[in-house]
């Protein structure tokens, strides 16, 4: 039996993602490494609340099969550049690269549609510097999850998501043929679509919103 590992499992991907990953009979165990409490019991899961500022002293935690990273943030809620570049890149590095020295086999990225390296766009250069960084640790599984803008309810009320949600949700019927990965996709169907994923070890690298909307949806 498989242990899955989590980060970011409070986040709107990453709720949906643990339920999923409790209820797959793949997974004896899964482990859940979060900032913030979480009352949830079930005899599958092991909860570490954790300080992201002192990775190290979780090294030994970080044991298992399939490691899942769903952890971001935005620039409301982290003004400051370097904490935003902290959280958005070197975290889901710094945490790939323990999960390659503990000889984890697989490593799924949520990342961003559009995400690109070369961008001007802090969030996106970001999402596409740690895609690249991932890539090349070489784990015997990769995924990099790339879905638009998310339909879902969050913990926390973003505004500026919800106007862009209603936006998305009006203008469905304009994202066709190129414009297809850029469809807004919901946060349940991506977790759905995950599971297959690594399931399956589906041979794709990476994953756009409408390869997870056929993944999730099948």
């Amino acid at each position: 039996m498989k242990t899955a590992i989590l980060f970011g499992a409070t986040g709107l991907i990453g709720s949906h993602l643990l339920e999923e990953l409790l209820n797959n009979e793949e997974y004896s165990r899964v482990k859940i490494f979060t900032r913030k409490d979480i009352k949830k019991i079930h005899s599958k899961l092991d909860i570490y609340n954790i300080n992201f500022k002192q990775l190290d002293n979780y090294k030994d935690k970080i044991i298992g099969t399939d490691c899942f990273f769903c952890l971001g943030t935005t620039r409301r809620q982290t003004p400051n550049k370097l904490d935003y570049i902290d959280t958005e890149f070197n975290l889901p590095v710094s945490i790939a690269q323990i999960a390659k020295e503990n000889k984890i086999k697989s490593f799924i990225y949520v990342s961003s549609g559009g995400a690109n390296a070369q961008s001007k766009n802090l969030y996106l250069q970001n999402k596409g510097k740690a895609e690249n960084e991932i890539i090349n640790l070489l784990f015997d599984f990769t995924a990099i999850i790339q879905p638009s803008l998310l339909l879902g309810n969050r913990s926390e009320f973003r505004i500026g998501e919800r106007i862009a949600q209603f936006i998305f949700k009006s203008l469905s019927f304009i994202f066709v043929g190129k414009l297809r990965p850029f469809k807004a996709i919901h946060a349940l169907t991506v977790s759905k679509a995950i599971i297959k994923i690594i399931n399956k070890k589906e041979k794709n690298l990476y994953f756009t919103s409408d390869k997870l909307e056929i993944l999730g949806k099948n």
